[in-house]
C-alpha cells in the first residue's frame, strides 16, 4: 500500500474552507452582529427620552402646562400685510424692500396668493389685495 506524500486535509477544515469561500456567516459573526443590535437599540432608546430630541405628548409641555402657541407666520402672510397696507396698489419692488424676500421667492408667493385669489393684478408689477 502506498503512502500519500503531503498533509491529509481535515472535515474540519474544509467545512472552514466552503464557510469562507462561500461567505456564510458563523455562530461567532451572528453573536457580534446581535451584540452590535443590541447598542444601538439601546441607543435609540435613549435618544428618544434624553436630550433634545425627546418627544413631548401632544397637548402638554416639558413642565406639565399646556402650551402656548402663537400663530404662525408665513411668507405668504407677510407679503400679503404689505400689499394690503396700500389700497391704490404697491409695486413689486416695494414689497421686496418691505419683506426682505428675494426676487424668485416673492414671485412664487405673488403667483401663489394671485391664484388663490387674495390678490389681484392691477397691471404690470401692481398688485391689490383682493
Amino acid at each position: 500500500m502506498a503512502k500519500k506524500k503531503g498533509k491529509s486535509i481535515s472535515f474540519d477544515a474544509m467545512v472552514k474552507f466552503f464557510m469562507q469561500y462561500y461567505n456564510i456567516p458563523t455562530r461567532k459573526d451572528i453573536d457580534k452582529l446581535m451584540a452590535k443590535m443590541d447598542r444601538l437599540e439601546k441607543l435609540i432608546k435613549m435618544s428618544s427620552t434624553t436630550g433634545k430630541g425627546r418627544r413631548v405628548a401632544v397637548g402638554e409641555t416639558a413642565k406639565g402646562r399646556a402650551p402656548t402657541r402663537r400663530p404662525v407666520r408665513t411668507s405668504s402672510d407677510m407679503a400679503l400685510d404689505v400689499i394690503k397696507r396700500f389700497k391704490k396698489g404697491v409695486g413689486f419692488s416695494e414689497i421686496q424692500t418691505r419683506t426682505g424676500f428675494e426676487e424668485k421667492k416673492l414671485r412664487n408667493i405673488i403667483f401663489r396668493l394671485h391664484k388663490m385669489g387674495k390678490v389681484v393684478r392691477k397691471s404690470r408689477g401692481i398688485y391689490i389685495a383682493a
